[in-house]
């Protein structure tokens, strides 16, 4: 058995429903960007090479695609209409299955240019979607069915940013028989734990007057499992049994987006706003300590470390390599347009694309940076890559007509 499904089958233990060819939630089956082993992608396409098809997106958003048995789904949000919905379509055709609205009305008054209504990815536990979205001065969460239709819903916290109006954006994590939500703002913050079948909620922690707008991750480490937070200018590790603060380490920023990441006894976080930072941090013992840091940024777009080495591409397009327990540098090179989508590794490549709609593929080696491809579809692009099953779905934009117009590609030989 691969990996990965041992990890899926600790942190899932009420579901047997998950395939070996899912992607089900943000960051990918083992929540750290890696794709299952023997993946084999294409490394160049073009609008007439290895598109096995494409299809319109309707609305706006950045969050990734997840697959789900014969689904492919995304969240999206109709900007003119204040409609934040789930879209399912079909992963071998890519037709339009079907489309539920979540929230009509109530979006919020003020977010960054560069965010959109519906940038958290969703989240399959086997049974049940999860999506999250910032709506009527609260983060709700919401589960549906495979077809789309809802379960139940709760509010999970309120959400009125003032100061730093930037928006929404951490995905929702499956640990177990929970659903685990955060949420923060400079006058509030939470993380919530709530039953997955239920909706009940299980715990709560606050993050009160922390600002991050990054994904909440579970990482074992030394056979303990963590919750992984960032922001405030530290990273944290929580109980995702109960929630309570188990460990602590001085890094990053004030404000972070990306996931932490994670090898063997050392977290990895970069960020943010106001400061530049990238740190390594060693947990032993239910303790941590920051072990290597440096001056550079990767605020939005989640890292990805590998066979001990930590990639990145910070905002300004330059890739790196150091060396995870040191954080020595291997190599730096420049490649293109500022980035917020995050790194995916498969078949010894790594995959990102830029916020221009290139997506550039280079070697996962410490040797020297080898590049692969540079690949081009439309003019935008924040949604991360993923790739199941030999194939990459990714989540364009094209505005040159003065028109936003989003396509889902399948790509494949």
């Amino acid at each position: 058995m691969p990996r990965f499904a041992f990890l899926i089958i600790a942190l899932l233990t009420t579901t047997t429903q998950i395939s070996a060819a899912d992607w089900p939630w943000w960051r990918g089956p083992n929540f750290n960007g890696i794709a299952a082993e023997g993946e084999k992608p294409p490394t160049k396409w073009s609008e007439s090479q290895n598109v096995v098809w494409k299809t319109a997106v309707p609305g706006r958003g950045h969050s990734s695609p997840i697959i789900v048995g014969n689904k492919v789904i995304l969240t999206t949000a109709d900007e003119k209409a204040q409609v934040q919905s789930v879209v399912a379509f079909d992963r071998k055709s890519g037709n339009q299955l079907w489309e539920t609205e979540i929230h009509k009305g109530g979006f919020l008054a003020e977010i960054h240019k560069k965010n959109t209504h519906a940038s958290p990815t969703a989240a399959w536990d086997g049974e049940r979607l999860f999506v999250v979205f910032a709506n009527s001065d609260a983060v709700s969460l919401t589960a549906l069915d495979i077809d789309g239709n809802q379960l139940w819903q709760k509010r999970a916290g309120g959400f009125t940013p003032k100061k730093y109006s930037f928006g929404y954006g951490p995905s929702p994590l499956i640990y177990k028989d929970k659903v685990i939500v955060a949420g923060e703002y400079e006058a509030g913050g939470f993380i919530k734990a709530f039953d997955r079948a239920s909706g009940k909620e299980i715990w709560e922690t606050s993050r009160q007057g922390l600002i991050s707008f990054s994904s909440p991750v579970v990482a074992n480490i030394n056979g303990d499992d963590y919750l992984l937070m960032t922001g405030g200018n530290y990273l944290a590790g929580y109980n995702p049994e109960n929630g309570k603060g188990v460990w602590r380490a001085e890094g990053c920023s004030m404000a972070t987006c990306g996931t932490l990441v994670w090898e063997d006894d050392m977290v990895f976080g970069s960020g943010g706003y106001p400061d530049k930072q990238t740190v390594g941090v060693q947990v032993r013992n239910g303790k941590a300590r920051q072990v290597w840091t440096n001056k550079e940024k990767c605020y939005e777009q989640s890292m990805l470390v590998h066979d001990g080495y930590l990639y990145a591409v910070t905002d300004n397009g330059i890739a790196f390599c150091w060396e995870a327990k040191t954080g020595k540098e291997m190599w730096k090179t420049r490649l293109g347009s500022p980035v917020s989508s995050s790194l995916t590794l498969a078949g010894g490549n790594l995959y990102y694309s830029d916020e221009r709609g290139t997506t550039y593929v280079f070697k996962a080696t410490s040797e020297k940076f080898t590049p692969v491809a540079e690949n081009k579809l439309g003019n935008i692009s924040f949604a991360t890559p993923i790739i199941v099953d030999n194939q990459i779905f990714l989540r364009h934009a094209d505005d040159s007509s003065g028109e936003w117009r989003e396509t889902l590609y399948c790509i494949g030989n």
